[in-house]
């Protein structure tokens, strides 16, 4: 199967080598963080396969990620998310009953938990505790063989979005898009555009050439084919929403602006509730089938 990717090479030692795979269905980003003295490895906010029009799973791309590891004798050690994404699935449980690696997200998934709860009507649903194996709080650390990892609280949006930096390398998820395509949207449940500014300078705060790989990319104006890494002096300048100092004020009101102009994307309502069971499907009724339940009416 090909998936389109691109390898980042390690600067040095502390430095990742980083695999970027890409979902062309949901324009979702997801990596294989490499340190090369040990050959260990994460793998981040790799996806499952859907297809909205037969609500039909599958593992194309998780699969591909086994692939690549297994070909170049790789080790993994963590299965990483940074968020309960609107706009895919999650591959977490699926990579963990292939391979027993221990999965991880925020904290505060507890907090966006209690919130749909209430838009899908289930009081006892989403026992984040039990369905992923660690949940970081903002400034916990740990390691990816040799290699440091610091987590960094990133709100905005949504309330509990968590970056991983990775020696030189920020896995900036739902925060910045390429410079010439902006940032994130704010407006989900729980965001706040002001949130994200804050989050996108503290990511702006590391030095200039620390590499930021993002977690969508859409395509931009003359540019085709997907792309998903930058630095963080490339943000600073060139990119669309903040580039040149843009300030917290006229920040928010663009991303607003923007945002009230967008549709839900078209696998949020079913991907939620399995991103809260930390990729799992809802469990199999009597018949052995698994079903959704999307909320008539809420949004």
């Amino acid at each position: 199967m090909s998936i389109p990717h691109s390898v980042s090479p390690s600067r040095g030692p502390g430095s990742p080598k980083v695999v970027g795979f890409y979902d062309k269905a949901s324009g979702s980003c997801q990596y294989i963080c490499i340190d090369e003295a040990t050959s260990r490895c994460a793998l981040i906010d790799v996806v499952l396969d859907f297809n909205p029009a037969r609500a039909r799973t599958s593992t194309e791309s998780a699969d591909w990620a086994l692939d690549w590891i297994a070909r170049e004798g790789l080790t993994l050690e963590w299965i990483l998310d940074t968020h309960p994404h609107a706009d895919h699935m999650m591959a977490s449980s699926y990579l963990k009953e292939k391979t027993g690696v221990q999965t991880a997200i925020g904290e505060k998934v507890r907090e966006i938990a209690g919130l749909w709860r209430d838009f899908y009507h289930e009081p006892d649903a989403f026992d984040v505790d039990s369905d992923f194996d660690r949940l970081f709080a903002k400034g916990d650390t740990f390691r990816i063989g040799d290699l440091d990892a610091t987590v960094l609280l990133s709100p905005g949006h949504t309330l509990g979005s968590i970056t991983y930096v990775v020696g030189d390398a920020i896995f900036a998820h739902d925060t910045f898009m390429q410079p010439d395509s902006g940032t994130a949207r704010a407006d989900f449940p729980g965001g706040s555009a002001a949130m994200l500014y804050d989050s996108l300078m503290e990511i702006l705060s590391y030095p200039d050439e620390h590499r930021i790989f993002i977690g969508h990319d859409y395509g931009a104006e003359g540019r085709d084919d997907p792309a998903w890494e930058s630095t963080v002096a490339e943000q600073k300048a060139h990119n669309t929403h903040l580039g040149g100092g843009v300030t917290k004020e006229k920040y928010v009101e663009v991303r607003e602006a923007r945002d009230a102009t967008l549709n839900l994307p078209d696998r949020m309502l079913h991907a939620l509730q399995v991103n809260l069971r930390g990729g799992r499907l809802p469990a199999p009724e009597a018949d052995g089938n698994s079903y959704f339940k999307i909320p008539a009416n809420r949004f």
